[in-house]
Order: structure tokens, then C-alpha cells, then sequence
């Protein structure tokens, strides 16, 4: 029996007069009309098969077979079986025409009847089939096989397989990535492996019943057999962009070309893209572990391109996981080489920013303070800073402004807020704590250069400001020019900084300004004494020229921003009280005091050009062409400390000192109030108290006398203060009647015709005092002796009654001192209460 069949079978008889006419094409077949007896669809699967396998398909009778099974579609799983039968007996022969002509089949078949309910019969077979001819050795089957795959792929099926599994396509399209063949054939190979896990990723993502393909053990064969081919196309890339620039290659000619590292980078893009949340760890894991094992770290080209794929590809929401996994490596390399763990902050920087914008709230500080901590593990842990180690500082800091940079202004500050609450206090002097400070400040600086600034008020608020001109007074020059720059990159609203680098008396060509807003002038008044006397500290902290110079450019930004009609006399102040340090402190060096004296008057000349005050400016001229000709060395540029002997340099020269009644006669000249320069203090060193400071009512009324009604009323004066606490605002004298009508006109502006009858009269005093006769205008100036005798008999009368009315006040404390009153009954009497 082994040596004859039959090509029919006894369970298919029912079959048997379907073709009786037809004769057997096998040439064992025991008959030579049992074809007869053979099912019909096994007859038309040996009718499509050509007699010479070079000619291919038979078209006809494939649309024979096509029918069939759309009329019969549950014979779907019998033809799918025996092409299957059909294809490994040719292969098995080496006949690999006949195999891809079965595979052809299947194909079309799969495309006619894929909306068929029982197609999932018929895809065992056809998975069959395509596995049969991947695990061939012959890479056109391969190649086809992948591409039936690939088709099967995009086949949306409406029933679900709970019995699929695809382990073995994975791993085989996996090492066709791989493929080390000749140059042709190994990037057909690898081209087709990459299509066969792009169809493996589309069929299983959507299908929740089938394999979980985003497993670890999947994952470690895709993620890195699409890097692997992604890597030669870092290289490729720079070499096509050189072809582009020199006119060797179009644009259209490069995107014709689908490449392998192409593909691979489309195909990592769709990847990540369909990751959920619990999913982008297990394409990251994979990721890292493959850049570091083949160490692609440094230089770190690869993984900025890998890492820019993902960030760009990833859903927005998830973005921050990528940056907080990429973190969490850095911690797991604190013991690689500092070249490796500056590449890894290189990628952080870069990537960083996409991330920013979907960090709010706590994952934006969350991410600070991991950057800062490696910060300071990194100054912790090494004695001396090398080159490599600030590169890898450098990273970090670049990686953090990055990242404060994509946020809004208000988050920029509170970031600010929070770096400066982690410096180190200015008690610790050791080493380390000056590194680290410096490196926080570097920090927090690449943060203010991030920030536009609108409102000072903002900018600096008090839980900010106090702490930073704690650090102004550093007595580490590093940090302290640090702390300049930050002050510099937050006052600076119209980039001057440059163009106010450097001290000197000549205009400033190109200086941008405006009129500072009326929250701006606020803020000069409540904070910017404190501000003005830190860098009065500062700059007595040093005598080199850098510090000095840092200092000088803050300062001057400050006056540029916030000069006006209301604050010049602060910076007035400000300017003597430079001088008066120069002056008079003794532990001063002469060249230090030198330079001391030209930021003054540098800063004067500065402030009168801003202003726009002309007396001030001339009489800083005539201040100048002195110092010219007896002292140069007053003047700027700056001395060197080292390179100038004192021994030269006359200090005692006080007439060429700025004069502060000189500056209040220029402030009056110009129509300016000078009360504030005339009765205030110039700033001193070390000056704890606000100098700008008025005491509240509360304090005046503790410090009181105690008197009755009476007395408060009869002395107390009520123009005193309210309008001279108004900066700007000058107080009106009232006409001599003190009726209603007089008290309106004084307050409203003067008319048209009030102000012509002025300008006559001023017409006819020039006018008298250039026609009239000498006598006549003696007569006219004639000083009156008697009104000004009886005025002061009045003021001399009113002495003498407040003093009996003092007297008589004490008398009576005195006798009452055994029942003395609360301290609130004497100071709010009766007649005050509501």
C-alpha cells in the first residue's frame, strides 16, 4: 500500500461526482481517472500552479479559485491547508518558484476574503506559510514572506484571536535587522525586517487579546534592532547635508531613497507614539541599555537624534517621564567618567525644553531640584574641579536654564526663589560651600537671563531680594560678581549692560531708556537704598578692578532704569556715600579710594545726562577738568592695585570732592526739590537702617509729650508732612484771605488769564529795572526795616507764650503725677473718639 495511493480520500467520496471527466495530473496516482474523485478545492488550487513555474501564476484560474471561496467560505481553512501542504513540499524539493507562486495565493486570497467571518482559520495557515518560508535560508522568501506579513498587517479584523501568538515573528524579523549580507542584499534583508516589526507593532497594539508586545522580552529585540540600523544614519546624515550644500545631490533625489536608519527612525517614531504612560519606560529601558552598552554616549550625537525622535514622537502629556527616566540613569552613572556623564547632561539640555512646556507646578520644581542635586553631588564629591567636571557643570546648568526657559514669567521667579533658598549661607567659608555657591549661583543666573523683566516689583520681591544682597556682601570676589550679574541680567530692560561695562566720563554712545512706570518708582523708594547701600558694601569689599567694574555696571543699570525727577536724590546719596566711604575709611587702600572717587563721579555725569539735568552735568564737568589737571588718577579707567605705586597718589585734595550743597543748589536751580539731599544722610558702610525710612504716626505719638487737647491743638501744624511725604508734589501758598473761594483758586491750576497777567508784570519789572533812573530803583529796593522789625516781634511774642504754655503744661504733669492717666487717654482724648 506504501507503494500505490489514490489521490482521493474516503471521507471526501460525497465528492466524488463533482468532475468526473477531469484526469489526474500526478504521475503515482494509481488510475488515470481518480482525479475525478478529488475535492473540487483541491482542484482548483492545482489548476492555479502553471506547468513551467517561470510562467507564474495562472490568472484565470486563480479568479476560479478566488470565487470559490467567496461562495464557500468555509472551505477557507481546507485550501489554506493545503496550499500550505503544497508550499513545504516544494520547498522542502527546492522548487521555490512553485512556493512563491502558493504564497502568491495565499496573498490574494487573504485580500478577497478578509471580510469573511471564518478568516481566522485561514490565517493559521497562512501564518503557517509565511513562518515556513522565513525559517528558509533563501532571502527572496524571506523578502516575500515579510511582505505577505506586512499586507496581513493592515488587515483590520472585526473578530478577535485569543489563540495568536507572535513570538517567532519578533524574533526572526529582529535578526533580519541584523542581517550581515552583502551590501544589496543586506539592506533588502534589513529593510524587510524592519517592514515584518512595523507590521508586528500594528497588528498587536491594536489587538488587546493578542501577545502584549510592550513585554521586556519583546522590547529587548525591537527597540535595539531599530537602533542598531538607526545608528549608520547619523554619519549618512552629515554626509547627505554636505552633498546638499555643495550641489551634488537634490532634495528630491535624497527623499526617493527609503533607507534602512530611515525606516528604522519612522517605525521608533510610530513606536513611541502609540506608547501609553505604563508603556514608555519599556521603550526606554531598552533604549538606554543599548546606548550603553555599544557606548554611544560620548560623542553623543546618536543619542540627541535618538532622544529628539522620542521627545518629538511621545505624546505630549508623557514627556516628562522621558526627562525624569533620563534622570534617573544620570544617578545610576555617578561613577562613570565625566565625559559620559557630560554627554548625558548634553542630552538632558537638549531635550529638556520639549518637556517644559507640559511641566507645571510641582514636576517643574521636582525637576530643579534634581538638576541641583547633581549639582552639588558633583561639587561634593570631587576635591578639585578638572575641566571635564565643569563641562559636566556646565551641562547641568545649560539643562536647567533650558528648562526655565519654555516656562512663564511667574514660574521663572518662583524657580529663582527656589534656587536661591538652596545656596549655602555666607557662615560656611570652607571650599566646597564657596564652589557650591558659586555653581547655584551660575544656576540661578542662567535663569535670570531667561527672565524679561516688566516690573522690578516682580522681579525682586522681598523673600528674593533680601537673600540675594545677603550674597552681595560675600566676601568671595567670584561670587559676588555672580550676584552682579544676576542683578544686571533682572535691571536690564533695554540692553545696556554691554554699552555700561565699562567706568568713564564720556557720553555713552547708544543708551537706551525709558521713564520708569510709577510701580517702579515705588519700588525705588521702599527697596532701592537697601539695594544701593549692598553694593556700597560691595564695592569696599575689594579694591580689583573686575569686582569693582561689576559693581559699577550694576549701579549704573540701576540709575539708567529707575532716574527721574523722584529718586535722583536717592542716587545722589548714593553717589556721596560712595565718596564719603572712599573718604573716610581708613582701612581702605590709596588705590582702591582712587577708584572709588572716579565710580562717583562716573556715576554723576551718568545721572545728569539720564535726567537730563544741565546744571548737575556742568558742574560734574568742573569737578572733572580739576581732577584733569591736579589729579588724574580721581578719574577713570580704573587703577590696577598691582600695577600702580601710592606712594604717587595725593589723597588730601578736598576741593575736588563732589560738594553736597553744591548738588542742592544745582537741584534748585533746575526747579527740583532738594529737601531729601539737603537733610538726609549719605549712605555709609555696613548701615543697617533704611535710609529713606519715615517714622509712622504711631512712633511720633509714643514719643510725645504728654499734653491736653488744647496744647496738640495749638501747636500742632497740619501742612507739615502730607505734603511733603508726597514725592514730586510742592506745596501751594495760599492767598492772604482764607475764605472758601480763595482756598479753591489756590488749589486749581492758574488760568489763561491769571498766567498773562504774570508774564505782564514780569514785562514791566524788566522793563522798570532797564529805563529807570538809579535813585528810583534804590527807592523801589530799598529794604523796609520796620515790617521786617514788626515780623519779628510777632515771632518773638509767639516764643514766649508756647514756653509760659509749656511750663504752666509741665506744672501740671507734675502735680498729677500720682494719678496718671493711660497712655492712650492723654494722647486720644475725649474729643477724638467716635
Amino acid at each position: 500500500m506504501a507503494l500505490i495511493r489514490c489521490c482521493f480520500e474516503p471521507p471526501e467520496l460525497p465528492e466524488f461526482f463533482d468532475s468526473f471527466v477531469q484526469k489526474c495530473t500526478d504521475s503515482s496516482c494509481c488510475c488515470g481517472c481518480c482525479s475525478a474523485l478529488r475535492p473540487r478545492y483541491k482542484r482548483l488550487v492545482d489548476n492555479i500552479f502553471p506547468v513551467n513555474p517561470e510562467d507564474g501564476l495562472v490568472k484565470s484560474n486563480m479568479e476560479k479559485l478566488t470565487f470559490y471561496s467567496l461562495s464557500s467560505p468555509d472551505k477557507l481553512d481546507r485550501i489554506g491547508e493545503y496550499l500550505y501542504q503544497k508550499a513545504t513540499k516544494d520547498i522542502n524539493r527546492k522548487r521555490y518558484k512553485l512556493a512563491e507562486i502558493a504564497m502568491e495565493a495565499m496573498d490574494l486570497l487573504l485580500q478577497a476574503c478578509h471580510a469573511q467571518t471564518t478568516l481566522n482559520l485561514f490565517v493559521e495557515s497562512f501564518l503557517r506559510m509565511v513562518q515556513k518560508l522565513l525559517e528558509d535560508n533563501n532571502p527572496n522568501l524571506k523578502i516575500m514572506a515579510t511582505n505577505s506579513f506586512v499586507k496581513f498587517a493592515n488587515i483590520n479584523e472585526d473578530t478577535p484571536s485569543y489563540h495568536r501568538r507572535y513570538d517567532f515573528f519578533i524574533s526572526k524579523f529582529s535578526s533580519m535587522c541584523h542581517s550581515s549580507e552583502s551590501q544589496d542584499l543586506r539592506d533588502s534583508l534589513r529593510l524587510a525586517g524592519i517592514k515584518g516589526l512595523q507590521g508586528v507593532i500594528r497588528k498587536t497594539v491594536s489587538d488587546d487579546l493578542v501577545e502584549n508586545i510592550w513585554e521586556a522580552q519583546h522590547m529587548e529585540k525591537i527597540v535595539p534592532s531599530l537602533l542598531f540600523n538607526m545608528q549608520f544614519c547619523v554619519n549618512v546624515m552629515f554626509v547627505k547635508k554636505n552633498l546638499l550644500a555643495s550641489g551634488d545631490m537634490t532634495p528630491v533625489e535624497d527623499a526617493t531613497n527609503v533607507t534602512p536608519p530611515v525606516l528604522a527612525e519612522e517605525v521608533l517614531r510610530e513606536l513611541v507614539g502609540r506608547a501609553s504612560f505604563g508603556h514608555i519606560r519599556s521603550v526606554l529601558k531598552p533604549l538606554l541599555t543599548h546606548l550603553d552598552r555599544h557606548e554611544l554616549w560620548v560623542p553623543n550625537t546618536f543619542a540627541i537624534h535618538t532622544f529628539r525622535i522620542v521627545m518629538i514622537s511621545i505624546q505630549p502629556q508623557y514627556s516628562y517621564t522621558v526627562v525624569e527616566t533620563l534622570m534617573q540613569h544620570l544617578d545610576s552613572n555617578f561613577k562613570s567618567s565625566p565625559k559620559t556623564r557630560t554627554s548625558l547632561a548634553v542630552v538632558l539640555s537638549k531635550i529638556i525644553a520639549i518637556a517644559a512646556g507640559e511641566s507645571v507646578g510641582p514636576s517643574a520644581l521636582d525637576i530643579i531640584n534634581n538638576l541641583l542635586t547633581h549639582l552639588r553631588t558633583s561639587v561634593s564629591t570631587t576635591t578639585e574641579i578638572t575641566t571635564e567636571e565643569s563641562q559636566y557643570q556646565e551641562a547641568l546648568i545649560n539643562a536647567l536654564g533650558e528648562f526655565a526657559n519654555h516656562h512663564p514669567d511667574y514660574q521663572k521667579i518662583e524657580i529663582m526663589l527656589f534656587i536661591m533658598n538652596t545656596v549655602p549661607d555666607l557662615s560656611k567659608k570652607s571650599k566646597s560651600d564657596q564652589m557650591l555657591q558659586n555653581i547655584l549661583l551660575k544656576s540661578l543666573l542662567k535663569v535670570g537671563t531667561q527672565y524679561s523683566t516688566v516690573s522690578f516689583e516682580k522681579a525682586f520681591p522681598a523673600s528674593f531680594l533680601q537673600p540675594l544682597l545677603k550674597m552681595a556682601r560675600a566676601p568671595h570676589d567670584p561670587t559676588r560678581m555672580i550676584v552682579m550679574q544676576i542683578f544686571q541680567a533682572l535691571l536690564d530692560r533695554h540692553q545696556n549692560e554691554q554699552v555700561l561695562s565699562n567706568v568713564s566720563v564720556k557720553p555713552y554712545p547708544a543708551l537706551s531708556q525709558e521713564p520708569p512706570s510709577r510701580s517702579d518708582i515705588i519700588f525705588t523708594h521702599k527697596y532701592g537704598a537697601n539695594i544701593m547701600q549692598a553694593l556700597i558694601d560691595s564695592m569696599a569689599l575689594s579694591d580689583r578692578v573686575d569686582p569693582l567694574s561689576s559693581s559699577y555696571n550694576t549701579a549704573a543699570l540701576l540709575i539708567v532704569e529707575m532716574s527721574c525727577s523722584e529718586t535722583v536724590q536717592e542716587f545722589l546719596l548714593f553717589i556721596l556715600g560712595i565718596q564719603q566711604v572712599a573718604s573716610t575709611v581708613e582701612t581702605l587702600g590709596a588705590v582702591h579710594k582712587c577708584n572709588l572717587h572716579a565710580i562717583a563721579i562716573s556715576l554723576l555725569v551718568l545721572i545728569s545726562r539720564v535726567t537730563g539735568i544741565n546744571n548737575l552735568l556742568e558742574y560734574a564737568q568742573k569737578i572733572i577738568d580739576a581732577r584733569r589737571e591736579e589729579a588724574a588718577y580721581y578719574l577713570p579707567p580704573l587703577l590696577e592695585p598691582k600695577k600702580m605705586s601710592s606712594k604717587n597718589l595725593n589723597l588730601s585734595l578736598p576741593h575736588l570732592s563732589i560738594d553736597k550743597l553744591a548738588l542742592g543748589e544745582c537741584l534748585q536751580n533746575a526747579g527740583m526739590d532738594a529737601q531729601r539731599l539737603n537733610t538726609g544722610a549719605p549712605y555709609t558702610l555696613h548701615q543697617t537702617d533704611h535710609p529713606g525710612h519715615r517714622h509712622s504716626w504711631v512712633e511720633s505719638v509714643s514719643n510725645m509729650t504728654q499734653r491736653n487737647s488744647s496744647a496738640d491743638l495749638t501747636v500742632y501744624n497740619g501742612d507739615v508732612d502730607s505734603v511733603n511725604s508726597s514725592p514730586g508734589v510742592t506745596k501751594k501758598i495760599l492767598a492772604p484771605e482764607f475764605n472758601f473761594d480763595a482756598m479753591k483758586r489756590a488749589l486749581a491750576e492758574p488760568t489763561e488769564t491769571a498766567k498773562k497777567e504774570q508774564r505782564e508784570r514780569q514785562m514791566q519789572i524788566v522793563q522798570t529795572f532797564r529805563e529807570g533812573e538809579f535813585d528810583d530803583l534804590m527807592r523801589r529796593t530799598e529794604p523796609k526795616h520796620e515790617l521786617i522789625q514788626n515780623r519779628l516781634n510777632e515771632l518773638f511774642n509767639s516764643l514766649a507764650v508756647e514756653r509760659q504754655i509749656t511750663q504752666s503744661d509741665n506744672k501740671t504733669a507734675q502735680s498729677q503725677a500720682s494719678h496718671e492717666k493711660p497712655v492712650y487717654e492723654t494722647n486720644f482724648p475725649e474729643l477724638f473718639y467716635y
